[in-house]
């Protein structure tokens, strides 16, 4: 009988899309998947579910050295850590790389050439680099990051960040039907993902261009009370996927206005449910869901104006015009997927089977 798979994950915040993945590694390899993530100072209220063969603690359980010594008993044949933000993470990653495990290490960071960045590929080549032996990439601009810093193209993995395509793609626009005319936007009500800029330009798409559909919002953050002050706009608490897919039968197109965005899991989710998308230009996963007049529209980032005007292009197109972005949406949602980003994972474990 083959060795049961040993997976163990050292996380910083869990959320909800990642539970799809560690669920594939337990029914479709038969893995022992553990999972410690922080549990103090979350963005998100996010509690993973109880799932057969994956065993979530909590990091404030361990010091440095209980972490090391639970990871010696455990003895996994792969380690993925979130990132190098935890030294106890780097003390148990650092050791086990001795041990010719792979050390996975996340990058869904895009490069910008900023004077930080700059210096950090400098360093970490000589410094960082001793902890992980391989980097898993969301896509091609965060695999140009890793090059950067000192990974080798055959270090790098690709598919890190992965849509639950199994409700999403289930639920697509084929049976919802969208029942009112709406932008939807999903995620934190924070600066940084643009939301001021989006209640200035669906202000602007009112008053300048006499704007009939509204606009929904689904999240929680600091500028909640901003969106509540704003007529025709609804806003809803963090939700479940579940709930998600029904709120997404009240609008037509996703708006994701961020300032800056690594990724954006929301954009694939969306994808797959076949929405069309508007996009600021830096959204990450545009990269791999996205092509500008295809299935969706792109604006300059922080500009309101031009999302204004975008928005109204929207609500002007034709019913079927917005049938044929759904369409192309679903088409390139099917560019990554769950069995796909498991398999570039385990791909690293030598002579698994």
């Amino acid at each position: 009988m083959n060795k049961k798979l040993k997976i163990l994950y050292l996380y910083s915040e869990l959320v909800g899309y990642q539970i799809p993945i560690l669920k594939s590694f337990v029914t479709d390899y038969n893995a022992n998947v553990k999972v410690v993530s922080w549990d103090k100072k979350k963005l998100k209220p996010y509690q993973p579910p109880a799932v057969d063969g994956i065993e979530f603690l909590n990091r404030s359980d361990y010091n440095t050295k209980d972490l090391f010594e639970f990871t010696l008993s455990f003895s996994p044949d792969i380690i993925y850590v979130s990132g190098w933000m935890d030294k106890g993470y780097l003390y148990v990653t650092k050791r086990f790389k001795k041990k010719k495990i792979p050390i996975v290490t996340a990058f869904d960071d895009i490069w910008t050439g900023s004077l930080r960045q700059r210096i950090g590929s400098l360093i970490f080549p000589f410094y960082f680099k001793k902890f992980f032996s391989h980097a898993w990439v969301a896509g091609p601009f965060q695999f140009e990051f890793a090059r950067r810093l000192g990974f080798k193209r055959n270090e790098i993995i690709f598919d890190m960040l992965c849509a639950d395509t199994t409700i999403f793609n289930s639920n697509s626009y084929g049976t919802l039907r969208p029942s009112e005319n709406a932008f939807l936007y999903v995620g934190n009500f924070r600066k940084i993902k643009g939301v001021d800029i989006l209640i200035e330009a669906f202000l602007i798409y009112k008053k300048n261009y006499n704007g009939k559909w509204s606009l929904i919002c689904v999240g929680n953050g600091e500028l909640h009370d901003e969106l509540n002050k704003v007529d025709e706009v609804c806003v809803y608490p963090f939700s479940s996927y579940e709930e998600l897919v029904h709120i997404a039968k009240k609008a037509r197109v996703l708006v994701l206005p961020s300032r800056h965005d690594q990724w954006g899991v929301v954009v694939h989710e969306f994808a797959a449910l076949g929405m069309p998308l508007l996009l600021s230009e830096n959204v990450g996963a545009k990269a791999t869901f996205f092509i500008n007049g295809f299935n969706g529209l792109l604006f300059k980032h922080c500009s309101a104006a031009e999302l204004a005007k975008k928005m109204y292009e929207f609500s002007n197109m034709t019913r079927e015009d917005i049938s044929i972005m759904q369409q192309n949406s679903l088409l390139l949602s099917t560019r990554i997927n769950i069995k796909t980003s498991t398999a570039n994972f385990l791909s690293l474990i030598k002579n698994r089977n």
